[in-house]
């Protein structure tokens, strides 16, 4: 496989070096983390000139790209033989609170304002859009640049202030009325002797008038809240290509949203059996085809990835394709099912292929071959001897996600000690890369033991607490499974890579 095609035979290309870019909200040595600063979603916008992350806070903070894709003039960008190095650079530029804690008094359960998932909607009229979901709730952001509104043309001299700098406090005019309506020459009682009177009175009154000004402030608005239209946790949240409609997938459904319509609602995708005992698999991310709107492609925990197609019937329970791989006779063991639950899945920029990540690997899918993979990627297998401890401390069930680049040639996914993995995956390609997420990402993992937190567990299995010491890598360093590396992004045209370390986004480049 190679990007979206075959290169027919042509070399891999060559491995990438991979160069730290930027930092944002790092941590000081020994500073304590803040659950509510934990990053829990990353996304770029389409163009890749905007990132978006979301936290457990319930907050959205965004970044807009400072450097152009093209820096420099022409002529001197055709005066150099070599290529411009430019990378990718953001800086911040607002936040706003997306999502606050609620209370469903219904079912006594309680909403985390955690956001799960953000989406990039198509921009207009020099906005941004975006959709950002929590458990339960789905919400649309309009976020515009508004110029800053000033009042002027007032009666009073601007020059003419008081000694702390003030504009004077205004005047006021005690009048004598007559019961006729008539007013007498009423004693004038000035508050403030600042203010001069000019001579003869003011010939006339000017009313302030608001008017806009060249500084301008950012402002971020809900357009729509998409609400009661979920039983389940919300896992994934993904946009149509047509620009108009979206869908949501929590552990049994999966909803059509139109984004303008916020009341209604379709359900196309319904797993829940008529006893719930019966239950065998639950859907774990859902995405629709980058390009065909009547496509959409949804995970399950057991390892399987269909792949619906809208116009066959209203309600999608039977699929198009089926990718799964087939277990080897007598490999099954107690394990077997937890580790091949999908815990996300992308398509490619083009949609021919399918990326999907479960505990121990990555694997790359061409829609058009349902026989198996294409390729697999190892991510976790020398943790396979430890999958007993991993179950008890609960890091068995983390949920890593992972992105594919633009061209197709390379995937990415996250590990433990806040490590990352690149692989290349054109045809004979031996790329395989693992980076650290911090300011020397390509240096030596030698972790030390540290005391795991409490993991969040999901209501259908118990708490268990494991072992306090971590793995042990094939290389035999030290793995910490407390600092966990769950969310990154590839930026869409270019070699650049967010990825999230509890609090702290890093960026890297190649």
């Amino acid at each position: 496989m190679s990007g979206e095609g075959d290169n027919g035979g042509s070399a891999a290309p060559p491995a990438l070096e991979w160069r730290f870019s930027q930092v944002f909200g790092e941590r000081t040595a020994g500073e304590e983390v803040q659950e509510v600063d934990i990053i829990s979603a990353i996304e770029f916008d389409t163009t890749g000139d905007h990132l978006a992350t979301g936290d457990r806070g319930g907050r959205v903070v965004l970044f807009e790209r400072t450097n152009m894709k093209h820096n420099g003039c022409r002529k001197e960008l055709e005066s150099t033989d070599c290529p411009t190095s430019s990378h990718p650079e953001f800086h911040y530029k607002t936040e706003f609170q997306s999502h606050e804690p609620e209370f469903d008094y219904l079912k006594s359960l309680e909403i985390e304002e955690k956001i799960n998932k953000i989406r990039w909607c198509q921009s207009a009229n020099g906005s941004l859009f975006l959709l950002s979901t929590n458990d339960k709730t789905i919400k649309l952001w309009k976020v515009q640049e508004k110029k800053v509104k000033k009042i002027c043309d007032m009666n009073i001299d601007p020059s003419n202030t008081s000694a702390n700098g003030s504009v004077p406090s205004t005047l006021t005019y005690t009048k004598q009325c007559l019961p006729n309506g008539d007013c007498s020459k009423g004693s004038r009682d000035f508050l403030n002797n600042d203010f001069p009177l000019p001579s003869g009175g003011i010939p006339s009154l000017r009313l302030p008038v608001v008017v806009s000004s060249d500084e301008t402030s950012l402002a971020a608005r809900c357009r729509r809240i998409y609400a009661h239209a979920h039983d389940y946790h919300i896992n994934s949240i993904s946009n149509n290509s047509d620009g108009e409609t979206f869908i949501s997938a929590d552990d049994l459904r999966i909803n059509l949203w139109n984004l303008d319509v916020s009341n209604q609602s379709f359900n196309i995708v319904d797993v829940k059996p008529t006893n719930m005992e019966d239950l065998t698999e639950v859907i774990t991310s859902a995405e629709f085809h980058p390009t065909h709107c009547n496509l959409l492609a949804y995970s399950s925990s057991k390892g399987s990835i269909r792949l619906i197609d809208l116009r066959k019937s209203a309600l999608c329970d039977t699929h198009t394709q089926l990718f799964e791989v087939h277990e080897a006779p007598g490999s099954r063991s107690f394990f077997t099912e937890i580790i091949a639950s999908i815990s996300d899945i992308k398509f490619s920029k083009g949609g021919r292929h399918i990326l999907s990540r479960d505990y121990m690997t990555l694997k790359l899918w061409d829609i058009n071959m349902d026989s198996g993979p294409v390729a697999t990627f190892p991510v976790h297998e020398y943790l396979r001897p430890k999958l007993c401890d991993l179950y008890e401390n609960d890091s068995i069930f983390d949920k890593f996600e992972c992105c594919l680049s633009g061209d197709g040639l390379r995937v990415a996914t996250g590990s433990y000690s806040n490590l990352f993995r690149i692989f290349g995956c054109a045809a004979g390609s031996t790329e395989a890369t693992t980076l650290e997420s911090s300011k020397n990402p390509m240096r030596k993992q030698v972790q030390t033991p540290s005391k795991p937190s409490r993991s969040l567990t999901s209501l259908t299995r118990a708490v268990r607490n494991g072992p306090d010491s971590p793995g042990i890598d094939s290389n035999g360093h030290a793995f910490d499974f407390t600092t966990k590396l769950l969310h990154l992004a590839w930026h869409p045209t270019e070699n650049s890579i967010a990825c999230a370390a509890a609090n702290s986004l890093y960026m890297y480049y190649a």
